[in-house]
């Protein structure tokens, strides 16, 4: 997680070191900074030798901003994942509320007091992670963390916390707040899953199981809209997909695109479920290939053809292809390999060709985890 942490007067700037050092050592990204009148004060009241090196390290550690504050939270919303105010709950709002656009776009917002007595999730509490945040912050100045999110507060299961930590796209917002509200006005929501689980089913969810009655909305962790197991069903979508790959060289991305959209069509497979592409090494700087996977943030990795022709199993065979790269199948052997790096994965959809682009999809092992 990517933290920016701003503060305005010196006794924020105090606080805002210390979180800064914390949240460091504990693992995470993050920048700290103060309007720029404040900064010369913050140095001179270090009382260090301007030529020390602890001098210089409070010097880079202080950026000054020069630029509004409404225009410096602009910049933070598109570069980072969370934001820290250090002072009034109103300089906060007033400067991102140009910014606000939905839960799954707008990173986490935390304001906390200069003296440190309460540390408070403003936004993106669920997805982005605000109250997670909010709390750890309250637990390093030893303040008070204010969380206000409905499901929290009444102790209820909070779908979109359990959507983010196990790492799943969810298919219709608003649907999820019906499901929220539903369990909060002590209605039954039903639980559907392809996947096996980890730990006990929360409170308030209803396996879905055949000969049983079923609530009206439910959830259903899947990695196709295949099946519709509930008159309203959210779809919670993990990223375990390997897209085995192969091609001609140079085909362009759109094609590429194209024939990996109609594959995973014919298991209504949504993109979002991509884990990552694989293919052979020989195709590591493919163009098409490569701007497919910038384009959506997925990993490319490759393999030797030793590596895949080492990959057990029965698979459509080329001579060309064995020939080309010395290795009888690309696509279907690489998305195996791919999604076999945790445990034994398999292949759920097998070779699909078309326009020079050949296609295959692995399913990596995977369990839905239950706190």
């Amino acid at each position: 997680m990517k933290i920016a942490i701003i503060s305005f007067s010196r006794a924020g700037y105090r606080l805002s070191e210390m979180i800064y050092w914390v949240l460091k050592e504990r693992g995470y990204q993050v920048a700290s900074y103060t309007k720029s009148k404040y900064t010369k004060k913050v140095l001179d009241e270090s009382q260090l030798e301007e030529d020390s090196k602890d001098f210089r390290n409070v010097k880079d550690f202080a950026k000054p901003v020069d630029e509004s504050i409404r225009e410096w939270t602009g910049r933070r919303f598109r570069d980072c994942d969370a934001i820290v105010f250090i002072g009034a709950c109103g300089i906060a709002v007033r400067s991102i509320a140009p910014f606000v656009k939905s839960k799954k776009q707008d990173p986490a917002v935390v304001v906390v007091d200069e003296q440190g007595e309460f540390s408070i999730s403003l936004l993106s509490g669920h997805i982005g992670g605000a109250n997670e945040l909010a709390q750890e912050v309250a637990e390093i100045v030893h303040g008070q963390a204010v969380v206000t999110t409905a499901t929290d507060i009444n102790k209820k299961f909070a779908v979109d916390i359990f959507a983010k930590k196990n790492g799943c796209y969810i298919s219709d917002m608003d649907l999820a707040k019906e499901v929220s509200a539903a369990l909060l006005a002590g209605k039954e929501v039903g639980f559907a899953s392809d996947f096996p689980w980890l730990g006990e089913i929360p409170e308030g969810l209803t396996l879905c199981e055949e000969g049983k009655e079923k609530p009206e909305t439910g959830i259903y962790v899947t990695s196709s809209y295949m099946e519709h197991p509930f008159v309203h069903t959210l779809y919670l979508i993990p990223r375990v997909i390997t897209t085995g790959m192969g091609c001609k060289k140079d085909t362009p991305k759109a094609t590429v695109e194209r024939v990996v959209r109609r594959a995973c069509d014919e298991l209504l497979i949504p993109s979002v479920a991509m884990e990552q592409v694989a293919s052979i090494d020989l195709k590591k700087e493919e163009p098409g290939i490569l701007e497919y996977c910038k384009e959506r943030n997925l990993p490319f990795v490759t393999y030797s053809a030793k590596e895949l022709e080492e990959v057990e199993g029965t698979y459509a065979q080329s001579p060309f292809v064995q020939e080309v790269t010395g290795v009888d199948n690309v696509c279907e052997r690489a998305a195996l390999l791919g999604s076999s790096q945790e445990g034994k994965g398999r292949l759920i959809q097998r070779k699909y060709a078309q326009d020079g682009v050949t296609v295959a999809l692995g399913m990596k092992k995977w369990s839905v985890e239950f706190e």
